[in-house]
């Protein structure tokens, strides 16, 4: 697991590098293969944006959320690329469990190739 966090037009401490990086951390249990992330938080005006880009092997995802709050962007950009990594998963569970519906087998295994 390689995480790397950015800090654009703030101060960074570690506390929010360590939170953002662990929240970020937990999204490894989703993926099989070890994951590369990019953390990039940023201050514009009042809003705390969260910018994370996450790569597993073929699975690449990408999520961003702005708040008041540094730590609620970081809660927020984690539920959507959880909510992201769900959707994919699920997808490729579908694909393997219903590859060839029965009628498809039963019609399949009865042509007679002449």
């Amino acid at each position: 697991m390689n995480i790397s966090t950015t800090f654009r037009q703030m101060h960074g401490t570690d506390a929010v590098r360590d939170y953002a990086e662990g929240k970020i951390g937990k999204l490894q249990k989703f993926l099989r293969q070890n994951m590369r992330a990019e953390i990039t938080l940023s201050v514009e005006g009042n809003d705390h944006i969260a910018d994370v880009q996450v790569s597993s092997g073929p699975t690449r995802l990408r999520g961003s959320e702005r708040s008041e709050d540094m730590y609620a962007s970081i809660d927020l950009v984690v539920d959507k690329l959880e909510r992201q990594l769900r959707s994919v998963k699920g997808v490729s569970l579908q694909r393997k469990r219903h590859g060839m519906k029965a009628g498809e087998f039963a019609t399949q295994s009865t042509r007679n190739p002449d």
